[in-house]
Formats: C-alpha cells, sequence, structure tokens
C-alpha cells in the first residue's frame, strides 16, 4: 500500500551528520504558513549559492524541492533554498535529530515529539486541536538562539 506522502530515504550515519551540519549552519527549522490565513507547517529549509550543495540534498534525501531566489542586483550570486516540509520534513528530523547542536535540536524534538498530534491531515481541526496547535506553535517559535 503506497503512503500518501513521499518518504524521505534512509540516510547513512555519515550523510545524516553532514545535513544536520549543513542545517545547523545555513538552514532553518521552522513554522511557516504557505498561504494567506492558513495554518502553520512544519519547515526545513536550507539556503545558498552552492548549487552543487543545493542539488546534493534532494538527491540524497530523496524528498523536497529547491527553487530559485530572484537576484536583484548585478553583482549578487543566483541564490536557491531547498525546503521539505510537514511528514517528509518529521521523516528527515527523525534521522539528523541526534546530530543537530544548536537551538535547532530543540525544535526538531519538539517537532518530533508534537506535530503529528496537533496537525490533522486534513487540516480540520477540532476546538481542542486548534487550542493544542496554538500552544505548539507558541512553545516551538519561542525556541530561539542563545
Amino acid at each position: 500500500m503506497k503512503t500518501a506522502y513521499q518518504k524521505v530515504n534512509s540516510l547513512t550515519a555519515t550523510q545524516r551528520a553532514y545535513i544536520a551540519g549543513i542545517i545547523d549552519g545555513e538552514g532553518t527549522i521552522t513554522l511557516t504558513v504557505k498561504q494567506k490565513g492558513g495554518t502553520r507547517h512544519l519547515a526545513v529549509t536550507v539556503s545558498g549559492t552552492e548549487s552543487s550543495l543545493m542539488n546534493y540534498l534532494p538527491k540524497v534525501i530523496g524528498a523536497g524541492r529547491i527553487t530559485n531566489k530572484k537576484v536583484y542586483k548585478l553583482n549578487h550570486s543566483q541564490a536557491y533554498t531547498y525546503s521539505i516540509y510537514s511528514r517528509q520534513a518529521i521523516d528527515l528530523l527523525n534521522q539528523i535529530y541526534p546530530y543537530l547542536l544548536t537551538y535547532k535540536a530543540k525544535r526538531a524534538k519538539l517537532a518530533i515529539d508534537k506535530y503529528v498530534s496537533v496537525t490533522p491531515r486534513n487540516g480540520k481541526y477540532t476546538d481542542q486541536q486548534r487550542i493544542a496547535k496554538v500552544e505548539f506553535v507558541k512553545k516551538f517559535l519561542d525556541i530561539l538562539p542563545k
């Protein structure tokens, strides 16, 4: 039976550590709104100008996508953003969490432990689920760098 979303690849220990380092240094683990008025979704992103690194991420992880950022000035390099969302992001975080060293480790752990339980797949929240999601979002976004 096929899952409703594509699972990420099983990563080697070296790949897990390397990707965790990239996310610790150049990435974000956050909650983002994909559409106006929508609820927040878990997002793991990495931005940079090194196209070979950006292409490495979806190839090795097996999920996510790369977008080009707009270049506003001629002397600026082309920049890219790799993004992976929601349950795919949880799959990735489950693998790299032990290797994260910054405040992002706390965000990853909270997302792993609570995100799925406060985010119904159909997007239809009961009053209790909505309250739980608001509490989760606040707790998550309160985890900041020290």
